[in-house]
């Protein structure tokens, strides 16, 4: 096999015993790194450490992972004004944050030959909604539902960044004195 020591200099091709015989004596161990290479290739190093590198790097690479969620709110075809704009207020909320929300309208029994009606429900939401959030699927009807699909707008500042300018605005109000 072809082994390689832990500054990544090449030792040469030898016997599994020889290379394990080094490796002990550096107090390291021998980590077969390509199996299926011909002869296979094996590393001197300290495992225990391999490991850990390898799991904070992981955890980096998960720490910059954006991750969006699809929430939803559910409307009937005769729901209130109350009601449509508490779910509608929430809806804001979820596209403001950056998640995406999917609006369903359910159609029960007879409400379903009144389709025109959760069209107008929706059409109202994509209004309501338009300045932070865009439409990503058009409306349409899987069996007795009828949904949207709303994406947050890309050029939008998130919460965060808001929360920390009105903090800065409000700091330097504070610093400001009027004379009269």
């Amino acid at each position: 096999m072809r082994v390689v020591d832990e500054d990544g200099k090449q030792l040469g091709i030898m016997r599994t015993r020889e290379a394990l015989m080094l490796a002990q004596e550096r107090g390291l161990d021998l980590v077969e790194i390509a199996p299926t290479a011909n002869p296979p290739v094996c590393r001197i190093i300290d495992y225990g450490k391999f490991q850990y590198e390898a799991k904070k790097k992981a955890a980096e690479a998960k720490k910059k992972q954006v991750v969006i969620n699809v929430k939803e709110v559910k409307f009937r075809p005769g729901t209130d004004e109350h009601d449509y704009s508490f779910k509608m207020k929430h809806a804001r909320e979820w596209l403001e944050d950056g998640d995406k929300v999917k609006a369903s309208i359910w159609f029960r029994g007879r409400e379903i030959t009144h389709r025109e009606l959760g069209e107008k429900l929706l059409q109202r939401l994509e209004q309501d909604l338009a300045d932070v959030g865009e439409v990503e699927a058009r409306p349409r009807m899987e069996g007795n539902q009828m949904f949207l699909v709303f994406a947050p707008k890309r050029h939008k500042t998130s919460k965060a960044d808001k929360s920390a300018q009105q903090k800065q605005g409000a700091a330097e109000g504070e610093g400001a004195t009027s004379i009269s």
